[in-house]
């Protein structure tokens, strides 16, 4: 069943076209990972799912209702995170997170407890002296504790430290578990790659590709740095490498995982003096599969 489904969905903002007649679904169950650089229509197409905004065109549905038209019983089942999170700034962070919980009917002391110790929060302290991280964190301890059955992240671990965005990635892959169903967009290609069952890759407007990580295997090559003792022959013969680059010892690369081992096993010919190894970024990403691609089809 899906939870979300996008029919033909396009926004225009006077001349701007924001959205491209975008078709998209996100399964009962499921964690689909939204993906692409700044302004390309994430955070406009959430809108329109949460009822903030009007599609000039097309349909959107949440739980097989319309998004715009039934707006508010859908939102008692969903829970949401922004990237950027505004707090009343003379409440303290747990009477935020209660009203929050109270706003949706879904008030539940004791996840509400547990979420706010997990995240190594002070819900004592008024919400102007918070810095973005704790902002951001009321609002996740908020959406968490809910018992929604759609969860939307929008750059939820904005302004996080590396511990705490672990902590998000465990919640989230345990609402999974729960069978919950999360909608998760992300500058973080890594934490993409962690959670998501699918990935849905927006541009310009329009979704350019969407599958499973495994279907998209070009979106997790690595970067790989190595050096050898001596110059190694023939790397531009070995299949499953790109973007070769060879300056005597020195070679960096891009490669699939499933490509690795033939092409360390020709390097073992050598004596390897160091290896580095390191995952995609977003902006690397589009900078180079879909930079390229879009000129070739101008």
């Amino acid at each position: 069943m899906s939870f979300v489904e996008a029919r033909q969905i396009s926004k225009r903002f006077g001349t701007v076209h924001a959205l491209k007649n975008i078709n998209m679904t996100v399964e009962e169950g499921e964690i689909l990972g939204f993906i692409g650089p700044n302004g390309a229509g994430k955070s406009t197409m959430i809108r329109i799912m949460l009822g903030l905004l009007k599609p000039s065109n097309g349909q959107m549905k949440i739980f097989n209702k319309d998004a715009w038209a039934e707006a508010v019983e859908i939102h008692k089942k969903i829970a949401y995170v922004p990237g950027d999170v505004y707090l009343w700034p003379n409440l303290t962070g747990g009477e935020v997170i209660d009203l929050l919980m109270n706003l949706s009917s879904q008030k539940n002391d004791k996840q509400r407890d547990f979420y706010i110790k997990r995240f190594e929060l002070d819900p004592r302290k008024k919400c102007q002296t918070y810095s973005k991280g704790n902002r951001q964190k009321v609002a996740l301890v908020a959406a968490l504790a809910s018992d929604a059955d759609l969860y939307i992240f929008d750059e939820p671990t904005s302004g996080l430290d590396p511990l705490m965005e672990r902590i998000f990635q465990e919640s989230v892959l345990e609402l999974k578990a729960a069978g919950k169903t999360v909608l998760l967009s992300s500058h973080i290609l890594s934490e993409v790659e962690k959670l998501c069952d699918r990935v849905a890759i927006i541009r310009e407007g329009e979704i350019i590709e969407t599958g499973t990580l495994q279907e998209l295997r070009h979106l997790t090559r690595h970067f790989y740095k190595v050096e050898t003792n001596e110059e190694a022959a023939e790397m531009d013969q070995l299949p499953g490498i790109y973007e070769l680059k060879q300056e005597g010892c020195r070679i960096s690369f891009q490669a699939e995982a499933s490509a690795l081992n033939p092409i360390l096993q020709h390097l073992s010919k050598y004596t390897i003096t160091y290896l580095e190894s390191t995952p995609p970024t977003l902006e690397e990403l589009f900078m180079g599969h879909y930079q390229k691609e879009g000129a070739g089809d101008a």
